[in-house]
Formats: structure tokens, sequence, C-alpha cells
């Protein structure tokens, strides 16, 4: 509640401080993001990580930076065992089902992929199909789906930059797609209801977005008879 025992003059003084506060904070925000824009235009002068749908100048940098020389990996699954991404395997005697990712790798590298796969199921085609069967067939949520989406995104991204080539948005027949055809394809065919999306999300609105990247950056608990994935030497 106002009241007239207010200092005016204090309070000004107080936003005053606190408006230069927030000014210093956005330059300083600012100067990091053109940096890291460098640093990557250095590491990656072809643009390929930029290519990649959902990826852009400070995800790629993330990515490109968590992920170290992608060429280190002997091969894509162990690539996608560095992220965590991978479903782990809870096994009793001759049987066995896959449970939630592993999340036994880099947590930073896991988070930047879940973004940028939330994005790229909107623009790229046959990731919207994956993503729109693994909701409406496989009955799985909205989280779950996104992890599949990501380790997809994380190959695909790696195979891009060993051949030296940018990714291409392709329809499931192959034809070449500009990012807005793309869209349009995915909004045609592959979007979810309404209904069907409220039921398979385990959180909601951005607080529970924010909590699903958190929940990535958390190791999986320990379960009992888990096989480990097989993760070939970086």
């Amino acid at each position: 509640m106002w009241s007239e025992d207010i200092d005016y003059g204090e309070l000004a003084d107080d936003i005053a401080v606190e408006a230069r506060l927030a000014l210093q904070l956005s330059a300083e925000i600012h100067e990091l993001e053109q940096r890291t824009t460098v640093a990557l235009h250095q590491l990656d002068p072809h643009g390929i990580m930029t290519s990649v749908p959902g990826v852009a100048q400070i995800n790629g940098a993330q990515i490109l930076a968590r992920l170290g020389d992608p060429n280190r990996f002997r091969s894509l699954a162990g690539a996608r065992a560095f992220s965590g991404l991978v479903p782990s395997l809870n096994a009793s005697g001759l049987n066995g089902h896959h449970g939630p990712p592993t999340k036994a790798g880099d947590a930073p590298l896991r988070e930047a992929l879940f973004m940028a796969a939330n994005q790229a199921r909107r623009i790229d085609p046959t990731l919207a199909a994956r993503y729109h069967r693994l909701m409406a067939r496989d009955g799985k949520h909205h989280n779950s789906a996104l992890c599949h989406i990501a380790a997809t995104l994380l190959t695909r991204t790696i195979a891009c930059w060993r051949a030296n080539t940018p990714y291409v948005i392709r329809d499931l027949d192959g034809t070449p797609l500009t990012t807005s055809q793309g869209r349009d394809i995915v909004t045609q065919r592959y979007t979810v209801s309404a209904e069907l999306r409220r039921q398979r999300r385990t959180t909601r609105g951005r607080a529970g977005e924010t909590r699903s990247r958190e929940a990535l950056r958390q190791p999986a608990r320990p379960t009992t008879n888990l096989e480990p994935q097989p993760v070939d030497s970086p």
C-alpha cells in the first residue's frame, strides 16, 4: 500500500540503481553472445551446427562445446550414449524392458539437445512424423518422445559434421525442403491434437518445461539388474 511516509526521492534512487544494474547485465549478456558467435564461427566456419533445425548460434555453441570434436566417437551409438539419451534396460532373467534415458552422460549437452528437438520437430517432417508416431501410436509422453527426437537429432548432426555438409530438411520421400515448406508440411500432416497433448504431457506450462530441462541435468536413479549400454570410448 502506498503511504504518505514514502520518501519518493529515495525510491527513485533505488529504482535508478536497479535500472543501471539491469542495463549492465544486458550489455554483458550481449557481449557474451557476440563472443560466443565468433568462437562458434571459428570452430564451425561452414555453419553446419546452425544448419540443424532448432539449433541457433548460442544453442549450437553449447552443443559443440559439450560434445567436443564429433570425430572422436568411433560410432554414432557411442555419441548417443555419451549424451545419456539412450534408454536404460531393466533386465531380470530372460525378461527385460527399456526404461527412461540413462542420463549417464553430459547434462548440459542433453538439455541443449532436448530444447533443439522441441523446435526441430516443428520444422523437419521426418522428425515430426516420428514424434507423432511416438505420441499417437506408442503412447509416449511428450518429454519421452522429445528424448527420442533429441537422440536422432544428435546422430544426424554428427553425420553432417563428419561429411562436412549442412543439414538438409527433407520430406519423407527424400525431397529437399525449405524451412517454411517443412513447417507447412508438419502443420498439415503431423499436428498432435490438443487433447492428446494434454494427456501425454507429464508437466504443465513454462514452469513444467523448466522442470523437465532441470530433470535432464540430474543423474538417473540406480535401478536393480540394470544392464549398462555399450559405449564406445571417446
